[in-house]
């Protein structure tokens, strides 16, 4: 049984809702202005644009959640002619990290969680602090890539947590969404992960995997976790 200590959390699909008013109309304008017309294929351009811009994005070629966006706009101009305002869309990213709705039980969760929260995100501070203020979050801290100049899954992002929590690889585990970032990035500091599995989607890798955070509270209040 690990004498847990601290709990590291993800923000963007853990915490809140990927799907909003806000990415709606982002990929709306897109469908409406340039040759990708479907959702589903704009949405998986998207984040397939932005992760292999955050995966090259380290250390002397770090770029900024700003910057990654911008970058990713404009090859959508070059790509499939997007005719349309570029600072309208960028605007609509920043109201996404800044104010996409929490899932539910996300409230519960830190209400109840008997450790530390401390949330590790890729998405910039100016963003996750206003939806913490807005949502009346308490986390112990906030660590993201600004801080390290490098992106999960880099291990940077994780013992940067690990100096600011004041605890062992032991003494935390992660929760994501994420096998790709957060399992894996978790992984390789040697903390232990726990996969957020909202969709229930295929799961190829051997970890605890939870549908909700109601499962991550009974886990952690029963410490169960080996």
């Amino acid at each position: 049984m690990k004498n847990i200590k601290a709990v590291f959390i993800d923000y963007s699909g853990t915490l809140s809702q990927e799907m909003c008013k806000a990415t709606m109309k982002f990929v709306d304008i897109i469908s409406k202005n340039s040759r990708l017309n479907d959702p589903n294929t704009i949405i998986k351009y998207w984040w397939k644009s932005i992760t292999e811009l955050e995966n090259k994005s380290y250390r002397e070629n770090y770029l900024t959640q700003d910057e990654i966006t911008d970058i990713s706009l404009k090859k959508m101009v070059e790509e499939f002619e997007l005719k349309t305002d570029l600072n309208i869309l960028h605007e609509l990213c920043r109201e996404y990290w800044a104010k996409a709705p929490l899932f539910d039980d996300v409230k519960p969760f830190f209400k109840e969680c008997p450790y530390p929260i401390y949330i590790i995100t890729n998405n910039s501070i100016q963003y996750v602090d206003v939806a913490i203020k807005d949502n009346e979050l308490n986390p112990a801290g906030v660590i993201c890539g600004d801080m390290v100049k490098a992106y999960k899954p880099s291990k940077e992002i994780f013992l940067k947590a690990l100096e600011v929590s004041n605890c062992s690889k032991e003494e935390v585990v992660h929760i994501g969404d994420s096998e790709k970032t957060d399992v894996l990035g978790a992984r390789s500091v040697g903390i232990t992960p726990i996969l957020l599995n909202r969709k229930n989607r295929e799961v190829k890798t051997d970890v605890i995997v939870i549908k909700d955070l109601f499962e991550a509270l009974e886990i952690l209040k029963n410490k169960v976790i080996n």
